[in-house]
C-alpha cells in the first residue's frame, strides 16, 4: 500500500487477520482507530464494517477464516500480538502455490498464536468548526508546531477559547490531549521505520525523549519499546 492509501469502508463475511509485514497499518471500526506496527494485528470479526489504510509504505497481508469453521469468537475487534512464529506463518500461507493439506495446518496453528494483548486506540478526531479544523490540518501537517490556541486563534480569526470550546465539542477531547495524539500518530510510522525514540520525538514536538515516552505509555498503556519491539510467545 502506498503512504496515505485506503480501502473504504467494507466488511467481509469472512473473520479477517490483519497485519502489515512492514509499515504500519491503520485500521477504522466500531468506532475506533487502531494504529499497529508490524509486531501486532486485528483481528476483524466477520460482517464487522471497517476500513484499512496505510500512513506511509507498508507491506499489507489478511489471512480469512470461515466463521462456522473458527474456534475464534471475539465479539470485537481484537489486537494480536505477533510472535516471531506467527509472522513467519502469516508468510508462509501468503505463498499461492500451497499444497490445501499444507495450507489447512498452518491455518490451524495460526489460530494457536493468536494472543489478544491490551492496548489503547490512539484517536483524534478532525473537529468539524471550520477554524478549528484549520488549525487540526495545520497541526497534521507539522505536529512539531508549538504554538498556543491564543496564537492559533489570531490566525484563524477565534480566540483561544472559542478553540478550545470547539476541540471539546467536536472531538470529546482537550485540544492539549488532541494534539498529544496526533504527535503519536505523526510517530508511529518513523518509529515503525526504525527511528531512535530520540530522533522521533524532536520531529513531533517534544523537548525530551522521556516526555515523548511518558505521552506513549499514557495514550498506548506501553513504552514505544514494547509497542514496535518483537512480541515474544
Amino acid at each position: 500500500m502506498a503512504g496515505g492509501q485506503w480501502f473504504q469502508r467494507h466488511r467481509h463475511v469472512h473473520h479477517q487477520l490483519t497485519w502489515a509485514r512492514k509499515g504500519v497499518l491503520a485500521v477504522r471500526a466500531a468506532g475506533n482507530t487502531w494504529v499497529l506496527p508490524p509486531s501486532m494485528a486485528l483481528w476483524i470479526p466477520a460482517d464487522t464494517p471497517h476500513a484499512t489504510g496505510a500512513a506511509g509504505p507498508a507491506l499489507f497481508r489478511s489471512l480469512y477464516y470461515l466463521p462456522e469453521r473458527c474456534p475464534v469468537g471475539w465479539p470485537a475487534p481484537t489486537v494480536v500480538g505477533v510472535s516471531p512464529l506467527l509472522r513467519e506463518l502469516i508468510s508462509y500461507l501468503a505463498d499461492e502455490t500451497l499444497e490445501p493439506a499444507a495450507r489447512e495446518r498452518a491455518e490451524a496453528v495460526v489460530l494457536d498464536q493468536l494472543r489478544p494483548v491490551s492496548v489503547a486506540t490512539v484517536q483524534a478526531p478532525m473537529p468539524h468548526d471550520p477554524r478549528a479544523r484549520r488549525v487540526a490540518e495545520a497541526l497534521r501537517a507539522d505536529p512539531a508546531d508549538g504554538r498556543t490556541l491564543a496564537e492559533w486563534g489570531a490566525r484563524v480569526g477565534a480566540s483561544g477559547r472559542t478553540l478550545a470550546r470547539a476541540f471539546v465539542a467536536d472531538t470529546g477531547m482537550p485540544y492539549g490531549q488532541w494534539r498529544t495524539r496526533v504527535r503519536l500518530q505523526a510517530a508511529m510510522p518513523l518509529l515503525a521505520a526504525g527511528a531512535t525514540v530520540a530522533a522521533v520525538a524532536a520531529r513531533v514536538g517534544y523537548a525530551s525523549p522521556s516526555a515523548f515516552v511518558a505521552a506513549f505509555r499514557r495514550a498506548v498503556g506501553v513504552p514505544p519499546g514494547a509497542y514496535f519491539g518483537p512480541v515474544e510467545p
